[in-house]
C-alpha cells in the first residue's frame, strides 16, 4: 500500500524545493514591504523579511505533485489552503484587522466542511464513542480555526512553529503509517519536507519568517490531515491523540486565554507573554528555548503515538505521564505554583546523587 521509495523522493523534492524557493521568496518578500520591524514585543533587533510560507507552500505542493495523491476532499483541502495563503499574505503585507483573518480562516473551514470532511464522531476515555450529529460542523470549524491560530501563537521564536510543526506532522505520518492512512501519509511527509528546508533559513537567527502565510497554513494542514488520520480512526481515545501531538500550541493557547480573560484583556490581541517568552525570561537563551519545545514536542509526539497504540488499559499511564511532563513544561516557564519548581529540584537532586554514587563507586 505504501511506496517508500516514492515517499522518500517527495519527501527530497518538497525539502530541496523549499530550501531553494526561499531565496526568490526572501527578495519578494523585500521587494513589496512584507517585512517584520523590530518592536517592544519582539525578540528581533534587525527588519526581517516575512511570506516565508509561500516557500513552504510551493515546496509541498511540488513534492505533492509527484505523488499525485487521488483522494474526495483533495480539491477542497487545497482551496481552502490558498484562501489561508492568500489571507496570511495579506497580514504579512497590510496587518489586516483580525476580524478579516478569521473570516479567511472560516472560509477555508467552510471548504472541509462542504467537502463532507468533518468530525463525525469523537471516543473520550470512559465514555466510547460519541455521534456528534448536528454538532459536527461545529466541532470542525472550531478545530481549524482554533489550530489555525494555536500555530500562529507560537510563531515567536526563530525556528519554534517550524520545528514544532515538523515534529508534530512526524508523529501523525507514523500513526498514518500505521494506521494505513495513506493520504494523511502523503500530505503530511510532503508538508515535513518543505519544512525542514525552510528551517535551514528560519533557525535561529532567522534570515526569514514563515509569517502569517506560513504559521496559518501549517496550523490548517496540520488539522486538516489530523481529520483525515487520527479522527477517522475509530479506536478508543482518538479524540485524545490529535491533543496530545498538538499539547504544546494547544496548551499555549489555552494559558493565553485564561491569562487575558482574567487580566481582561483582548484574547484576540498579541502580547510577549507567551510560554516560548516566559521560558526566555526564565534566563534561557533562543536557541535554547527552541530546542526545549523542540524536546517537549517529540516527547508529547513519542506519547501520541504510544497513547494510539496501546489498550484501554495502558493508556491511563500514557495520560499521567502527558499531564506531567506538562507541569514539568509548566514549571520550567515558571508559570505554575509562582514561579517555584519542586518536581524539577526533585529531579536535580536525584540526579546530582546518582552521579555522585557512580564517581564513589568508580573510585573504589
Amino acid at each position: 500500500m505504501f511506496n517508500f521509495v516514492d515517499i522518500s523522493i517527495a519527501f527530497m523534492i518538497a525539502l530541496v524545493s523549499s530550501f531553494l524557493l526561499t531565496y526568490p521568496v526572501k527578495r519578494f518578500a523585500v521587494w513589496v514591504g512584507a517585512v517584520d520591524f523590530p518592536n517592544y514585543r519582539k525578540i528581533h533587533k534587525e527588519v526581517t523579511p516575512r511570506l516565508g510560507g509561500i516557500a513552504i507552500f510551493l515546496g509541498a505542493l511540488l513534492g505533492g505533485l509527484y505523488l499525485f495523491p487521488k483522494h474526495e476532499h483533495m480539491p477542497e483541502i487545497f482551496f481552502g489552503a490558498l484562501v489561508i495563503l492568500i489571507t496570511g499574505a495579506m497580514d504579512d503585507r497590510f496587518d489586516i484587522k483580525p476580524v478579516v483573518k478569521m473570516s479567511g480562516q472560516l472560509i477555508a473551514a467552510s471548504f472541509l466542511v462542504s467537502s463532507g470532511l468533518i468530525i463525525e464522531r469523537i471516543t473520550i476515555p470512559f465514555i466510547g464513542m460519541i455521534d456528534l450529529g448536528f454538532f459536527s460542523v461545529l466541532i470542525t470549524v472550531l478545530w481549524v480555526v482554533g489550530i489555525t491560530n494555536a500555530i500562529n501563537l507560537i510563531d515567536g521564536l526563530d525556528g519554534l512553529a517550524t520545528g514544532i510543526t515538523t515534529i508534530a506532522l512526524i508523529s501523525i505520518f507514523i500513526m498514518a503509517v500505521i494506521d494505513g492512512q495513506l493520504i494523511a501519509a502523503y500530505l503530511s511527509i510532503v508538508l515535513i519536507g518543505s519544512n525542514l528546508g525552510f528551517l535551514y533559513h528560519n533557525f535561529y537567527p532567522a534570515k526569514i519568517y514563515m509569517g502569517d502565510t506560513g504559521s496559518n497554513l501549517l496550523g490548517y494542514m496540520v488539522a486538516a490531515i489530523s481529520m483525515l488520520g487520527l479522527f477517522k480512526n475509530v479506536a478508543f481515545f482518538s479524540f485524545i491523540v490529535p491533543i496530545i501531538v498538538l499539547a504544546i500550541p494547544i496548551f499555549d493557547t489555552i494559558v493565553s486565554i485564561v491569562r487575558r480573560a482574567y487580566n481582561k484583556e483582548n484574547i484576540m490581541a498579541a502580547d510577549n507573554k507567551h510560554i516560548h517568552y516566559q521560558l526566555l525570561n526564565a534566563g534561557y537563551s533562543h536557541r535554547k528555548t527552541v530546542l526545549i519545545m523542540y524536546v517537549f514536542g517529540a516527547v508529547f509526539g513519542g506519547l501520541a503515538i504510544l497513547f494510539s497504540t496501546v489498550g484501554a488499559k495502558y493508556s491511563v499511564v500514557v495520560t499521567i505521564f502527558v499531564l506531567f511532563f506538562l507541569h514539568i513544561f509548566s514549571e520550567l516557564a515558571g508559570i505554575v505554583l509562582g514561579g517555584k519548581r519542586p518536581i524539577i529540584d526533585r529531579l536535580r537532586k536525584m540526579k546530582w546523587k546518582f552521579y555522585k554514587k557512580r564517581d564513589s563507586r568508580d573510585r573504589t
